[in-house]
C-alpha cells in the first residue's frame, strides 16, 4: 500500500502557483456551502511518518480555507480524567459540529500503532482495535459525518535523509523532535503494522489516502484535491435530515406476546416489610458505592418505563442513599440545537461517568429506538440501525469498567389512567402530566412492540435489562435497589476471579 507513495512525485513551484487560486477558492466555497447547510461534520484524520510533513500541511489547509470553522486537536498522553474513562471517550467529546470541520493528530489510530509497536498489547488486541475503528467511523458515516483519513508516508531512506540534513543545519536542527528519532527506531514496525491497519480499515465510506510526503508542493495541493471532491460529493447528495423529516410516523400492529406480557403485575410489599428492605438495601448501596473496588469502575443506570410507571420516585429512593458528590443524574429530553449538530450517541458519551462515579439517566440513548421510532422522529433506517450501534456503545463502556443496569418500570394501563387522574388532582404533582403523555397512551400498543424489540434486540450477557413489576412503588423500589447491588457486587465478584 505504501510503496505508491515512494515513486517520487513533484510539482514545480510555477504549476503550484498556478493551481493554487482555483483550489483556495474551490475549497472555501465547499467549506461554506456545507456549513451552511449544517449537515454534515467533516473529521479529517491526520496519520503518518514524522517528517512527512503533516503539520505543514494542515497549517496550509487554515490559510486556505476560514479557519473559524476548523477545530485542530491534538490527542497526545491520555490525561488523567481520560484515562478515567472509556478510550473512546476522549474523541466523541472533541467531535465537531455539523457544519465544522476537526482535525484530529494523535487519533484512534495513532494510539494503537503506538502501543502495538511498542509492545504494550499483542497482535489480538490490535484487530479488536481495528474493529471498534471500523464499528466507530460506520456509525459516524451513516449519522452524516465526512471522514477523511490521510498517512503521510516517507520512505526509511527519505526519512533517515531527512533528519540527517537537519541535524547538520544548526539553523533548523530544532526542528528534529524526541518522536522522529524513536520512530527512526521502529520504522520498519510502523510501517509494518501501519499498512495492516489501513488495508483492514480502508472502507468506501471512509477510505485511507497515502500522500507522498517528500514534495510540498504535491502533498498539499494533493490534499486540498481529495479534501475539495468529498465535499463537493456530498454537496451533491441530499442531507441526511431532509430525509429523515420526510418519514411520518411508523404505525406497528402485532399481537405476539412479548416478554413484558409475563410479568406479575400483582407483586407488592406492604408498608412495614417495604420500610425494613429499603432501608437495608440503601445501607448496602451506600456500602459498595464506598468499597475500594469501586476505583476501577463506574456505575451507570438507565430508566426507561411507561409514562408514570414511577422512575422518578425509584431515582430519589436511590439518590438518598448516597452522599450527593457520588452520583449525577442526567434527566434526558428533546436534544438541543447543539446536541442535534452531532451524531446521536454524542450527548450521551459526554455524560458517561468517571470511575468510582455513578450516573442516572432518566430516560436515555434508547429513545430512538421507543419515541424517535413510533412518533416518526427519525428514518426506519436510523432507529433499525440504532440497536447494533447501542450493543456496541455499552460493551464498550462494561470493556472500561463501568457496571451498565437497564431499567424498564412497567405498569398496566389501568393503572397509568387512575396516575394521571390522580396527578390532575393533586396542584403539586399536575406539571408531571402533559398533553404528551394523554397523546401517548393512545398509541400504547405501539409503544409496547416498540419495547419488546428493544428489550429482545439490547438485552446482552453484560448489559441485561431488568423488566420492574411498578404497579406497586414499593415493590418497584427495592427492586431497583436490589438489582443495582447485586451488579455492583457480581463485578466485584469477577474482580477477584482474575
Amino acid at each position: 500500500m505504501f510503496e505508491s507513495a515512494e515513486i517520487g512525485h513533484a510539482i514545480d513551484d510555477e504549476t503550484y502557483e498556478a493551481a493554487l487560486p482555483q483550489l483556495r477558492e474551490a475549497l472555501l466555497e465547499a467549506q461554506i456551502d456545507l456549513h451552511e447547510q449544517a449537515g454534515r461534520q467533516i473529521i479529517v484524520l491526520i496519520n503518518g511518518i514524522e517528517g512527512a510533513g503533516k503539520g505543514e500541511t494542515v497549517k496550509l489547509l487554515s490559510e486556505w480555507m476560514d479557519p473559524r470553522l476548523i477545530e485542530v486537536r491534538t490527542f497526545d498522553q491520555q490525561t488523567d480524567e481520560e484515562l478515567a474513562h472509556p478510550p473512546v471517550w476522549r474523541y466523541w467529546r472533541q467531535l465537531p459540529a455539523k457544519g465544522r470541520m476537526g482535525i484530529f493528530f494523535g487519533n484512534w489510530y495513532s494510539q494503537m500503532l503506538q502501543d502495538r509497536v511498542h509492545g504494550r498489547f499483542k497482535d489480538a488486541v490490535l484487530d479488536q482495535a481495528i474493529s471498534g475503528a471500523e464499528r466507530l467511523e460506520k456509525m459516524l458515516c451513516d449519522e452524516g459525518a465526512l471522514i477523511f483519513k490521510f498517512w503521510f508516508h516517507l520512505s526509511k531512506k527519505q526519512m533517515k535523509l531527512r533528519l540527517k540534513t537537519l541535524k547538520d543545519d544548526p539553523l533548523h536542527s530544532w526542528r528534529i523532535s524526541p518522536l522522529d528519532w524513536q520512530q527512526s527506531k521502529t520504522y520498519d514496525k510502523f510501517v509494518r503494522f501501519g499498512e495492516r491497519v489501513l488495508r483492514r480499515t480502508s472502507r468506501e465510506y471512509a477510505p485511507w489516502h497515502v500522500i507522498e510526503g517528500v514534495d510540498a508542493n504535491y502533498r498539499s495541493l494533493t490534499v486540498g484535491r481529495l479534501l475539495l471532491e468529498g465535499m463537493q460529493a456530498a454537496l451533491n447528495k441530499a442531507e441526511p435530515e431532509t430525509a429523515a423529516l420526510t418519514v411520518g410516523p411508523l404505525a406497528i400492529h402485532s399481537n405476539e406476546l412479548t416478554l413484558l406480557d409475563s410479568l406479575d403485575l400483582s407483586l407488592n410489599l406492604s408498608k412495614d416489610d417495604y420500610q425494613q428492605q429499603l432501608i437495608t438495601e440503601q445501607a448496602r448501596l451506600s456500602g459498595n458505592m464506598r468499597d475500594k473496588r469501586m476505583k476501577s469502575h463506574a456505575l451507570l443506570a438507565v430508566f426507561e418505563g411507561n409514562d408514570a410507571a414511577g422512575k422518578g420516585g425509584a431515582i430519589r429512593r436511590v439518590a438518598a442513599a448516597l452522599d450527593p458528590r457520588q452520583y449525577a443524574i442526567v434527566p434526558i429530553a428533546a436534544p438541543t440545537q447543539d446536541e442535534r449538530a452531532q451524531p446521536y450517541l454524542w450527548r450521551f458519551w459526554r455524560q458517561i461517568p468517571a470511575r468510582g462515579k455513578f450516573t442516572i439517566f432518566d430516560r436515555s440513548w434508547y429513545g430512538r429506538v421507543l419515541v424517535e421510532r413510533v412518533e416518526g422522529f427519525c428514518s426506519e433506517s436510523d432507529w433499525k440501525r440504532a440497536y447494533s450501534e447501542i450493543n456496541d456503545f455499552e460493551e464498550q463502556l462494561t470493556d472500561a469498567g463501568v457496571v451498565v443496569v437497564k431499567f424498564w418500570l412497567a405498569i398496566d394501563q389501568q393503572t397509568q389512567l387512575e396516575r394521571f387522574k390522580e396527578r390532575e388532582k393533586i396542584p403539586f404533582k399536575r406539571y408531571k402530566i402533559t398533553e404528551d403523555d394523554w397523546r401517548n397512551r393512545k398509541k400504547w400498543p405501539d409503544y409496547r412492540q416498540a419495547v419488546g424489540d428493544m428489550v429482545d434486540r439490547t438485552s446482552t450477557e453484560i448489559a441485561p435489562w431488568t423488566l420492574i413489576e411498578a404497579n406497586d412503588k414499593r415493590w418497584a423500589r427495592v427492586k431497583v435497589l436490589r438489582t443495582l447491588n447485586e451488579a455492583l457486587e457480581a463485578a466485584f465478584a469477577r474482580d477477584k476471579k482474575k
